[in-house]
């Protein structure tokens, strides 16, 4: 069963190709259209598509996939092996829930922390027996150097620069970085921390795109056994929904 998944994020578009579990081709984009789906449908002979976007309803490429191959509509009322107990779960983006997918297929039966590292920094808990309560939101490392910028008279845009390792900053640049890059270590250490007072055998998966600086920091602490490093967990969540749905 040959799969494609596509992973629209705030940023950019991710997606690959499985030959059942296995990934054998992806790309990441600022867009994609019907001649990209077109090229990659008749190279792979792909059967079945899904969609997972955190914007509005992509018609287009949607209205595509269907008429080109075995498509799933990704969403909220979507069956999947987790029972989701988000009070508001139309709201819950579908890149949260995929990545929760792909933590049950990578980690089965363990309680998984979930930290997801893009446009915003996301935490989501499921337990050993697939529950999903809910989790937390905050703002990325790039949002954060611009809310400074944009929200204040005089502090001017700092570039990220992920091997800054300085605790006290000397200047505006420098104390900027250290707010900022020490700040997003700081609350990430500190929810790892909670969850596993909570959840003792917990392990952690982080994804994004500033996976490998979280990664880089949190193997230097005290929970670099429990922290792995999964780039492609949406990507892999996806395709679990779809053997979820014509494997049953």
């Amino acid at each position: 069963m040959t799969n494609l998944v596509l992973d629209i994020g705030n940023t950019s578009v991710k997606l690959a190709v499985f030959e059942e579990k296995e990934i054998i081709y992806q790309e990441t984009s600022p867009a994609v259209n019907e001649a990209k789906l077109q090229e990659l449908i008749q190279r792979f002979q792909i059967a079945n598509s899904i969609v997972s976007t955190v914007k509005q309803e992509q018609a287009d490429i949607s209205s595509f996939l269907q008429q080109n191959t075995q498509f799933i509509r990704f969403s909220h009322q979507t069956g999947l092996p987790i029972r989701n107990h988000y009070q508001s779960p139309e709201t819950l983006g579908l890149d949260r829930l995929s990545a929760l997918m792909g933590a049950k297929k990578r980690f089965p039966q363990t309680d998984v922390l979930v930290i997801d590292a893009g446009t915003c920094i996301t935490c989501d808990l499921l337990d050993r027996d697939a529950n999903y309560t809910g989790g937390s939101i905050s703002p990325g490392i790039q949002m954060r150097f611009k809310a400074l910028e944009t929200f204040t008279g005089k502090l001017p845009f700092v570039p990220f620069e992920p091997n800054f390792d300085q605790l006290i900053g000397k200047n505006t640049k420098d104390s900027i970085l250290s707010g900022v890059v020490n700040g997003v270590i700081y609350e990430i250490m500190g929810f790892i921390e909670d969850y596993q007072q909570k959840y003792p055998d917990l392990r952690v998966l982080l994804c994004g795109g500033d996976a490998v600086f979280f990664d880089t920091r949190l193997k230097n602490s005290i929970f670099a056994h429990i922290v792995s490093t999964e780039p492609d967990l949406v990507l892999i969540g996806l395709n679990e929904i779809i053997h979820h749905q014509y494997d049953e």
